[in-house]
């Protein structure tokens, strides 16, 4: 660690490295900021992927970020890979520059493959490095770095046919810490999304970009939603989705109770008064999940790397905490499946406690627990 020349104190300098998706970049945003609440003055590094949305969403938090050329394997056409592997090469030589010049005291990675070469160029320099894995399925960046890395910060058990079992250390994933329920905020919900709060509400939560497969659920099921009198659907589309659900919703193709939005700026109403939650199986959706104690229904999406979202709801399944309906039955099977469960008061009680019990509490402040016992060792 440099000396600060004003104080004579030491700066604590810290890299973290990772994105690609939400799902990487906001654990490891979580992770700077209680850095920051424990070390006021450190220094904090990202490094992410040039082009990926951690370039934008990390400067917005208030970090600075160097981006690398570094990009994913295609895995289906080999030859797409003489310039990738160009690209890896140019990102080592300059993860090497980049941990010789900021020479931090630690390397947290969080998995995508902009990690990869900053904590292999940060393990090879003597820096310490940790990793945060949010799988249940661990990546491949992170089984790559695993054997260099002095902790591997876990939000499943049963990982230790990805790690060394003494590396393993059970902190869960950081979440946004807005999220809890009370029953004024319910209610507030109730106002904010016009709701009628003598009937059952399910949310669909398709991302900010939208699922296709949840939007056509939606449509596919408007007979069934339009005879539920009893039930209201509060609807995130996604911005790609919106016009056009929008013109079928005037047209009347989807049922007038359901509440069509491109986003939702305030979860933390919509899981208030959400009954039961449809949502992709990302891992920090599921870890949101598991907080607020909500019944939810599951529909991993086929698109990503290692089919890790089916992996996380059988994670969930096995435990009897979540459905799961796969994505090629769910324009066909998604609603019926809800609307017997939504419905179905001791079922719904049934997978709140059960996932209730797989919550992991304060997981960012656990995972800075595990850098401190690092830099002070």
């Amino acid at each position: 660690m440099q000396t600060n020349k004003n104080n004579g104190q030491k700066a604590f300098r810290v890299i973290v490295s990772g994105g690609g998706t939400g799902g990487h970049i906001f654990p490891a945003i979580s992770i700077a900021n209680a850095i920051r609440e424990r070390w006021s003055e450190a220094e904090i590094l990202f490094v992410g992927a040039l082009g990926r949305m951690e370039m934008e969403r990390v400067p917005a938090a208030g970090y600075r970020i160097i981006g690398l050329p570094v990009a994913g394997f295609d895995r289906k056409n080999l030859l797409k890979n003489v310039p990738v592997a160009w690209k890896l090469f140019m990102s080592m030589r300059q993860a090497k520059q980049i941990v010789k010049n900021f020479r931090p005291a630690i390397a947290v990675g969080v998995g995508g493959y902009a990690s990869g070469p900053v904590l292999k160029a940060a393990a090879a320099a003597g820096v310490p490095t940790l990793l945060q894995e949010q799988n249940s399925y661990a990546g491949v960046t992170n089984r790559m770095l695993a054997k260099k890395a002095s902790v591997i910060c876990v939000a499943y058990e049963g990982m230790e046919q990805f790690f060394p079992r003494e590396k393993i250390v059970l902190t869960g994933n950081p979440c946004r810490q807005d999220l809890v329920i009370t029953e004024e905020k319910q209610n507030e919900g109730y106002r904010f999304f016009g709701l009628d709060p003598a009937k059952k509400t399910i949310l669909v939560l398709g991302g900010s970009l939208g699922a296709r497969t949840l939007n056509e659920s939606v449509v596919a099921a408007t007979s069934l939603l339009a005879e539920s009198d009893d039930v209201q659907v509060v609807w995130q589309c996604g911005k790609y989705y919106f016009g056009e659900m929008q013109q079928l919703q005037r047209e009347g193709v989807i049922a007038p109770h359901v509440h069509l939005f491109a986003f939702l700026s305030r979860m933390d109403l919509a899981y208030a008064v959400a009954d039961l939650v449809i949502s992709r199986a990302g891992a920090g959706s599921i870890s949101e999940f598991c907080l607020l104690q909500k019944a939810v229904v599951l529909v991993p999406s086929p698109n990503v790397a290692e089919d890790h979202q089916t992996r996380n709801a059988e994670a969930l399944v096995k435990r009897g905490a979540a459905v799961m309906v796969p994505d090629q039955l769910a324009t066909e099977a998604l609603f019926m499946t809800a609307l017997s469960l939504v419905r179905d008061e001791r079922r719904l009680q049934e997978l709140k406690h059960n996932i209730a019990a797989l919550a992991q509490h304060d997981s960012a402040r656990r995972i800075v627990d595990e850098i401190a016992k690092i830099v002070n060792r």
